[in-house]
């Protein structure tokens, strides 16, 4: 390969779009007197927080875009559109007598107020259409920053460049064919286009992971980079061949920056001749293996920023096997400390804006009206085996930091102190007692998500003291394991993850509709969370009797049983009053019963469909670690404690909602 050809593959050659700039509108007061007009004010007081929220980001999204981050900007985008999927409905009621709300959007490569081309309509499908774009927009610029001579810089960059694809992908497919006389850059054809380059230049960076980690002598690995630049040629082919059938995107790119046909066109020709050269290294189908592997982490005995990389790809691959349901947002909408949106008493909707950091405050009074101990008490033969684990406490701190210092450096003990920092904090909290059942669930979730960043480095035998973690059999405490072994910790947190959930289910009030939907969401939560232990982790943690596989066998045998109960008792759209019409998501074959008289339940129908769109679509979540708000933050290559950690503790001395005691 001579010097030209490197230069091709350098990833700091990226292209990277603007945003597109829209004017300000006022949203709050026509939307309320809608809801006021449609409804009634009662309607319109449970829905205000949401409508203030919307009204808010859409204003930092014009008048703070420049003094935000990257990452910033992308989270206000994200809940912008989520608080914009809420409100949807309302636009399908606005009256030629109502007062109109008119977006105007101008083109991305040609944002002059004067001279460029704007779109104006009193339509929804413009507005989400622009977010759209825009969060594609805002991932290809976090991936331009990043410092792709770095193996993390890399990884993040290729995610990012993924999700703007994808992005994309949602333009061209759902939102670009419902906005009539948009701006160019919104058409169907140029979104296809944008979609393609995305898709080739993160495929083009995951081909470099694989050049750097090739051995030459290795024919498998040949075979798969022979592969991979066939794929990234036919990506950017396909790119290019879509700007040349549309002429006017054409024209259009190169009044934004001539050298980005050029550009396309060199790669192009690029990875088709190297394709050509390494066809020959293609294996014989007899020969080929059944299935590919990702790009792997490096070797563990690699540098600091390689144990930084190693520690974010953990979290990567979790989020791919275990994503839940959009059904089961209806748990974190009532119960989680995290989420930026709660049902409140009487059905109040509460959106707290995208730039406040969790936890947020837990409202008590709609818990205790959805917790009935008459509701679980003819349960509770079921619930009797189902008591969490108890463990001894455990310093992880000390022993992991020493670890990281013997095994690697003091520098690199440092690059992810923030992470051990996260991590001995959520197992104390997770241990307290005197929890409530929300709080106490979320612990358990983060410092799940942390155990899986740290597992490739287990078990510690460079350490010459390693964590010893002990846990009690929960059907009967005299029976303990004592291990080095993480998967035992990880089983234990899995069983207690879901054991927390059967406990919540069992304490709604199904009298209710919101009782009743957290009650089987919660239920399903449970099922993901024993299924989670039963395929990941029961085989390899050998610990005390609960976590063996028959158990926990028989532990989903008799859930099971329970769950065809709570379903009995409220079929959906008979035996709740009003709640007769019913949606459909085709990704989880799941029906969704609703009030369509109700405007709460009109804004949390749009808060799943957005929610089933990011979660499942569109969202990494080593971009997460890049925003604000999350627990532990990626800066300058460190892992660290974020300050929203500081939180917890301040709202724990507040709780008033203890934990629920079941008879």
């Amino acid at each position: 390969m001579n010097n030209d050809d490197r230069e091709l593959l350098n990833p700091e050659t990226m292209l990277s779009i603007p945003l597109k700039k829209t004017d300000p509108v006022e949203l709050y007061l026509p939307l309320r007197k809608l809801v006021a007009s449609k409804y009634s004010e009662s309607h319109a007081q449970k829905v205000e927080s949401v409508l203030e929220t919307l009204n808010k980001c859409r204003r930092d999204m014009v008048e703070r875009r420049g003094g935000l981050s990257l990452p910033m900007q992308r989270d206000c985008l994200i809940h912008y559109f989520r608080c914009l999927s809420m409100v949807e409905p309302l636009f399908t009621s606005i009256s030629s007598d109502a007062d109109s709300i008119l977006f105007v959007w101008y083109d991305a490569f040609n944002p002059d107020h004067q001279d460029g081309v704007s779109s104006q309509r009193s339509a929804i499908q413009l507005e989400k259409a622009a977010v759209v774009f825009n969060l594609g927009a805002i991932c290809s610029q976090i991936a331009a920053s990043c410092d792709r001579t770095t193996a993390l810089g890399r990884h993040l960059a290729m995610e990012a460049f993924k999700v703007a694809a994808n992005f994309f992908l949602q333009l061209w497919k759902v939102f670009a064919k419902d906005v009539v006389s948009a701006t160019l850059d919104l058409t169907p054809l140029f979104a296809q286009f944008l979609r393609h380059l995305f898709s080739a230049q993160a495929s083009e960076l995951e081909l470099r992971e694989q050049l750097n980690n090739n051995d030459a002598g290795d024919a498998l690995q040949q075979h798969r980079c022979a592969l991979a630049f066939r794929s990234v040629y036919k990506r950017y082919r396909r790119a290019y061949e879509l700007m040349r059938t549309d002429s006017a995107a054409r024209k259009h790119v190169d009044s934004f920056d001539q050298t980005w046909v050029t550009h396309v066109y060199q790669k192009v020709k690029f990875f088709e001749a190297e394709a050509r050269q390494r066809h020959s290294s293609i294996l014989p189908e007899s020969e080929q293996p059944d299935v590919f592997s990702r790009v792997k982490s490096c070797a563990l005995d690699h540098d600091a920023e390689c144990v930084t990389e190693i520690l974010v790809r953990r979290i990567c691959r979790l989020s791919r096997r275990s994503k839940l349901g959009p059904s089961q947002v209806y748990v974190d909408l009532i119960l989680s400390e995290y989420s930026p949106f709660k049902i409140m008493k009487d059905g109040k909707l509460v959106a707290y804006p995208w730039d406040m950091p969790p936890p947020y405050p837990t409202n008590s009074a709609i818990l205790s009206s959805l917790m009935s101990s008459s509701s679980s008490s003819s349960y509770s033969d079921i619930l009797a085996f189902l008591p969490l684990k108890k463990s001894e406490p455990l310093n992880l701190y000390e022993s992991l930091r020493n670890y990281f210092v013997l095994k690697y450096s003091e520098s690199v003990a440092k690059r992810v102190e923030g992470l051990l920092q996260t991590l001995h904090k959520l197992r104390i909290e997770m241990l307290r007692d005197d929890l409530s059942l929300p709080f106490r669930r979320d612990c358990l979730i983060l410092y799940f998500k942390c155990l899986c960043m740290i597992e490739p480095f287990f078990p510690m035998n460079a350490s010459p003291n390693p964590p010893i973690f002990v846990w009690y059999n929960a059907i009967n405490p005299q029976q303990h394991s004592s291990q080095h072994n993480i998967h035992l910790e990880k089983a234990s947190v899995l069983f207690n993850l879901g054991a927390l959930c059967t406990h919540i289910a069992l304490s709604c009030d199904q009298g209710t509709i919101q009782g009743y939907r957290l009650a089987i969401d919660a239920l399903n939560n449970a099922a993901h969370w024993f299924d989670q232990l039963s395929v990941f982790e029961s085989l390899n943690a050998s610990g005390t009797i609960d976590l063996s596989e028959p158990y926990i066998d028989r532990v989903v045998e008799q859930f099971s049983g329970l769950k065809l109960k709570f379903c009995g008792l409220q079929p959906c759209g008979s035996s709740l009053p009003g709640y007769l019409a019913l949606t459909y998501f085709p990704r989880t074959s799941e029906l969704l019963a609703y009030d369509p008289s109700d405007v709460t339940e009109q804004f949390l129908l749009g808060y799943c469909k957005a929610h089933y769109l990011l979660e499942r679509v569109c969202e990494a979540p080593c971009l997460d670690l890049l925003s604000e708000v999350s627990p532990v933050k990626i800066e300058d290559g460190n892992l660290v404690a974020n300050a929203t950690l500081k939180a917890p503790n301040s709202a724990l001395e507040n709780m008033s909602l203890q934990e629920t005691t079941l008879q």
